[in-house]
């Protein structure tokens, strides 16, 4: 019976076979060679997925890579069959002499990741109908509460979610960007940040998020699916 698996789990299940858990899906990069490479892993996992395919498997195609996402549609999570996918999937690709691994190049500056964008709001049931209109996103399956974050229905843009603010900060961008890595990537990149002119702001949260900032004081966070539970 399939069964919604916790962060700790999932990641746990999947971490010797080259997926990442991040944001509640399954993501791995597998480099190819061409194309035409490309699309034919990505139909290799499609048949290897099955009937399952359209309600877990999404599939990125490009001539250098293919980047694979595993999450149910209908939990919004990942489960155990989507750990089963997984590994099919990886089993597939390493017949095509391809890899699910997650070591980063000397080309690639990063395995996989997700981009999110977070506005702090003082009313956020206020705006976010004016950000789901003017940018043409959708909530999460099953996520369509007042205060709920914001995807892009084509898989496109970035996710969009808001934070609550208990004051106005005019002072304070209240905009900033959360970038998930893989937990085994995070403190690599955090040090990037920081040799790249950046200054930590907090890292209390760590190693769920680091708030980093620019020189100006603009900030972004680090984040990954640890120290969420509990």
């Amino acid at each position: 019976m399939e069964q919604v698996l916790s962060r700790q789990e999932a990641s746990d299940a999947v971490q010797d076979a080259g997926w990442r858990f991040l944001l509640g899906a399954l993501r791995t990069s597998v480099p190819v060679g061409s194309l035409a490479r490309a699309i034919g892993l990505a139909a290799d996992a499609v048949a290897v997925c099955g009937d399952d395919a359209d309600q877990h498997l999404r599939a990125d195609a490009r001539p250098d890579r293919v980047v694979l996402t595993l999450q149910s549609v209908e939990h919004a999570a990942v489960t155990t069959l989507d750990v089963e996918l997984a590994l099919r999937i990886s089993a597939v690709a390493d017949r095509a002499g391809l890899a699910t691994d997650p070591e980063i190049g000397t080309e690639a500056p990063h395995s996989v990741q997700i981009l999110e964008i977070a506005i702090d709001a003082l009313d956020i049931a206020g705006i976010r109908e004016f950000w789901k209109a003017v940018l043409g996103y959708a909530g999460e399956a099953g996520a369509e509460g007042p205060k709920d974050p914001l995807v892009d229905p084509v898989g496109q843009g970035p996710a969009l979610w808001f934070q609550q603010m208990d004051q106005a900060r005019p002072q304070r961008n209240r905009i900033h960007f959360d970038i998930c890595v893989p937990h085994d990537e995070a403190p690599r990149r955090v040090e990037a940040a920081l040799a790249a002119g950046g200054h930590l702001v907090s890292a209390t949260r760590a190693p769920a998020f680091w708030v980093l900032a620019d020189q100006e004081g603009n900030e972004a966070c680090v984040t990954t699916w640890q120290g969420r539970d509990g």
